[in-house]
C-alpha cells in the first residue's frame, strides 16, 4: 500500500504525458511520499506508450485504457478499482493545476474529510490564463442546470479535475458509479453528499491550455442527458 494514488485520465496526450508524470513523480519523491501514478489512457497516438516507456524506467506507473475512446468517466472508475493508495486522486494529464497544489489538498484530509475537490471559482483561487468568453458563459450556465436538476447547493466547481478521496470514499463512491463522460464530476459529488461523506473545497491555481476535446454539439447534448440521469438517481436515492 502506498501513500497516494494519483490517476491521469488522458486522451491523446502524448505530447504532455511524459513532463506530467516526471513532474508528478518528482514532487512526490520531494515530499517523500510512497505514491503511485495510474495513467488511463484512451487513443492512438502512442500515449499509452509512453506512459509504459517510463515505467519501465523504474517509475511506479501502470497504463490502462484503448485504442477507442470509452470516457473519462469510465477510464477513472477503472483506474479507481486498481488504486492502492491510502489517498487516491485524479489531475488533468496536461497539467491545468499543477501538482504542487496537492500541498492545499493533504492538510484537510489529514483533518477528517473525506473528499476534497479543487476550485477555480473561489475568491482566492488564480487562474493564470482563462478560458475563451463563450466558454466561461456556457461554465456558468451550465452550473446553474446542474444545481437546479441535481442539488449540489454550495460547491462552487464541480468540473475541476483536481479531486482526491479517502481510500474508504474512493473505494464506495466509484463502486457506484456509472457515468463514462465528463459529467461523472457532478456524480461522484452527488454521491458523496448522499453517502453523507464530508467534503472540502479549496481555491487552486489554474491555466486554461486551450485544448478542449469535447464536441460543443453531440458533447453537451451528452452531458444534458447525463445530468437529467443523474437527477433521476439521485431523486431515487432519496426516496
Amino acid at each position: 500500500m502506498c501513500d497516494v494514488s494519483l490517476i491521469l485520465p488522458a486522451y491523446n496526450e502524448a505530447a504532455t504525458i511524459a513532463s506530467t508524470i516526471r513532474e508528478t513523480a518528482g514532487y512526490f519523491r520531494a515530499r517523500g511520499l510512497r505514491y503511485e501514478i495510474i495513467v488511463a489512457a484512451d487513443g492512438g497516438d502512442g500515449t499509452r506508450e509512453r506512459a509504459c516507456e517510463i515505467a519501465r524506467q523504474g517509475e511506479p506507473v501502470r497504463v490502462i485504457g484503448n485504442r477507442e475512446r470509452s470516457g473519462k468517466g469510465r477510464g477513472v472508475r477503472e483506474a479507481m478499482a486498481l488504486a492502492d493508495g491510502n489517498i487516491a486522486g485524479y489531475a488533468d494529464a496536461d497539467n491545468k493545476v499543477p501538482i504542487e497544489e496537492f500541498d492545499k489538498i493533504l492538510p484537510w484530509l489529514s483533518q477528517g474529510y473525506d473528499v476534497v475537490i479543487g476550485s477555480r471559482a473561489m475568491q482566492e483561487s488564480q487562474i493564470e490564463k482563462r478560458q475563451p468568453l463563450y466558454r466561461q458563459v456556457g461554465g456558468k450556465g451550465f452550473g446553474v442546470f446542474m444545481r437546479v436538476v441535481v442539488g449540489l447547493d454550495g460547491i462552487t466547481d464541480s468540473q475541476c479535475g483536481f479531486k482526491f478521496f479517502t481510500r474508504t470514499a474512493a473505494r464506495e463512491i466509484f463502486s457506484r458509479q456509472q457515468i463514462d463522460g465528463y459529467m461523472f464530476d457532478v456524480e461522484i459529488l452527488a454521491l458523496a453528499r448522499r453517502l453523507n461523506y464530508r467534503i472540502r473545497q479549496v481555491p487552486i491555481r489554474w491555466r486554461d491550455d486551450g485544448d478542449s476535446r469535447l464536441d460543443l454539439v453531440s458533447g453537451n447534448l451528452r452531458n444534458v442527458a447525463d445530468i437529467f440521469r443523474i437527477g433521476v438517481r439521485a431523486r431515487r436515492t432519496l426516496r
